[in-house]
């Protein structure tokens, strides 16, 4: 992924109000960022633990999603859970139900679609072996990065496509 600016992150919110895009808690480390590693820019916000952001280039643009952690699930995993983007196992707290107010009407109407995703949105980190999952031990796959990376991106784009087409 390319560096963003501040700017460009705001501005890429498909799923909630520009009052609400310029209110949100951007990452302080934004242009320390491991942009080479990063497939997408993931970030859960200190201040409301519930809430979480996605930011993705798309054919050229950007489109973020604005994301609420359901509450307790991330707590009641006991054994391994697998992420939906990046397919990393995790042990206990790993993996959290996050859920995206779909676009336009049904937005409106309060329908939201979901994934499990890693807690800490370091997906792109997690496939490039750049991180490790704590406790959560390695699968050997016989796919190389660039696969990964092409699964991580497809299934990303394929949550961004539900979420844009309520």
């Amino acid at each position: 992924m390319r560096p963003v600016t501040e700017h460009e992150v705001r501005t890429s919110f498909i799923n909630c109000s520009k009052g609400e895009a310029k209110r949100l808690d951007l990452p302080r480390d934004l242009a320390d960022r491991p942009w080479e590693d990063l497939d997408f820019l993931g970030w859960r916000d200190p201040g409301a633990p519930e809430r979480a952001y996605v930011v993705a280039e798309r054919d050229g643009s950007l489109v973020g999603i604005a994301l609420r952690v359901t509450s307790g699930v991330s707590r009641s995993f006991t054994s391994r859970s697998m992420c939906s983007l990046c397919l990393t196992t995790h042990t206990s707290g790993g993996v959290a139900l996050m859920t995206a107010r779909r676009t336009g009407e049904a937005g409106r109407q309060g329908n939201t679609v979901g994934q499990y995703l890693c807690t800490d949105l370091d997906c792109s980190l997690y496939l490039r072996g750049k991180k490790e999952a704590p406790g959560a031990g390695v699968v050997e796959e016989s796919l190389t990065v660039e696969e990964k990376v092409a699964r991580t991106r497809a299934n990303l784009y394929s949550f961004l496509d539900r979420v844009a087409n309520g």
